[in-house]
């Protein structure tokens, strides 16, 4: 009797995974189940750390608007120009704001004064 040969459809599919985790390191890029798990891992974190890094993004504008704040002189904080931001409507996002910082102190400096008159 001949052999049987076996599908083709779980082969397939092994090496679907095996794309994914091919730049995983030991047994983690050539096992089965160990990719499976790693990738699982991996996805998870992905997932969690897109939402971390808006976060980190927001706290990095802040700090920076805030050191650039007290750093002009304007004895100001951060909370006390957002706050007025809001009240005279004048709607810059803190990206913006601490693109600002960086780049243009002087800009940030007369908003901060026409704020305050």
């Amino acid at each position: 009797m001949t052999r049987i040969r076996r599908g083709y459809i779980a082969r397939r599919r092994r090496t679907k995974i095996r794309l994914f985790a091919s730049s995983f390191r030991g047994a983690h890029s050539r096992l089965t189940r160990t990719i499976i798990q790693q990738k699982i891992k991996a996805l998870v974190s992905a997932h969690r750390d897109r939402d971390r890094q808006k976060r980190n993004f927001r706290r990095l504008w802040i700090t920076r608007i805030n050191a650039a704040i007290r750093e002009i002189g304007v004895f100001y904080s951060y909370s006390d120009l957002i706050n007025n931001l809001y009240k005279k409507q004048l709607l810059l996002s803190r990206k913006i704001l601490a693109q600002l910082a960086i780049l243009n102190k002087n800009c940030l400096y007369m908003i901060s004064n026409d704020i305050i008159k």
